[in-house]
């Protein structure tokens, strides 16, 4: 089954109706979906695609020669050789993968980097606002409520940080995950996938693996950890993973509209009737739940939420 494609441009006409419908659906029932008519100018995506692709071009050396899931693998095909049953690489990722924040140094080459992957953090950054005031509208909160709990009232700012990653091809792909299974810890995701080369996949609420269809110049958009706390599992983070592929170099640039660490994130709206016997969930603070999800990231979701209230207990 296809992962919804959405037109963000009918939110601004006749069809605003119905978009908001779609966009409630696909937070609802996937956790995750994809954007097409963002406002955000093929041009600008074009020169990321390239930006990011020459970056890599830099960096593909130093993955081949001394990166540890490389280097895990060609070992167990060693030893396969000599006999061995086949395993799989345990703990690791096939991913290069570095992160750009305002903060942070960023890569010097290509010259073109820095200046392109700003101008296409500012548009995402505006579109991230955005989905977060058709978020509130659609949970019934007030205009600016999730931004004011991320910045803890406005005390600092909300994180926010762009991972680009690429996925290279892989000898031996059922040897070894692309990036293993895994719920994200923030807020808002929005990823700029290939375009080509898949392997994105979400978990579906049938239990079943979905492939999230490559759709030229579409932003997808998954909900992390903390909006499900916020809207009291209505919006549910959903898990996804990326396979490794035989052939391809798959490009991902996520970038996280997240809470600042000092935020304290509770349930915003009441638990749905038929939440069960947990009824709401708990309320922490954004820094622990790091704390705890560094070390938790591939495991599930619900005792990290308890372990950080745990922790919120304590100091209270």
């Amino acid at each position: 089954m296809a992962i919804p494609v959405i037109d963000f441009s009918r939110l601004d006409g006749d069809e605003r109706a119905a978009a908001l419908a779609e966009i409630a659906a696909g937070f609802e029932e996937w956790g995750f979906f994809q954007l097409v008519n963002t406002g955000i100018p093929d041009e600008l995506l074009e020169r990321v695609k390239k930006v990011c692709n020459d970056c890599y071009k830099l960096r593909e050396e130093g993955f081949n020669g001394s990166n540890p899931a490389v280097k895990a693998l060609a070992a167990l095909v060693e030893q396969e050789g000599e006999g061995l049953a086949p395993r799989k690489v345990q703990g690791m990722d096939w991913e290069d993968v570095f992160t750009l924040h305002d903060n942070l140094p960023w890569p010097s080459i290509p010259p073109t980097f820095k200046e392109t992957m700003m101008e296409y953090r500012t548009e995402l950054k505006k579109l991230a606002e955005k989905m977060l005031g058709v978020m509130e509208e659609l949970l019934g909160l007030e205009e600016g409520q999730i931004t004011k709990v991320f910045s803890k009232d406005g005390d600092f700012e909300p994180f926010y940080g762009t991972k680009v990653s690429h996925y290279p091809p892989c000898p031996r792909p059922e040897m070894v995950d692309g990036l293993r299974a895994h719920t994200d810890a923030g807020g808002l995701i929005l990823l700029f996938q290939d375009d080509r080369v898949g392997g994105l996949q979400v978990l579906g609420r049938d239990g079943r693996w979905a492939d999230v269809q490559p759709v030229e110049n579409a932003i997808v958009i998954n909900t992390g950890d903390q909006i499900e706390v916020m809207s009291n599992g209505r919006y549910k983070s959903a898990w996804h993973r990326v396979l490794a592929t035989r052939d391809g170099n798959r490009r991902s640039i996520a970038s996280f509209y997240n809470p600042a660490r000092a935020a304290t994130i509770a349930p915003a709206i009441p638990a749905a009737a038929d939440s069960g016997p947990g009824g709401d969930y708990p309320s922490f603070s954004f820094g622990d739940y790091m704390e705890v999800y560094i070390k938790q990231k591939f495991q599930d979701k619900e005792p990290r939420f308890a372990a950080a209230a745990a922790i919120k207990n304590m100091v209270d």
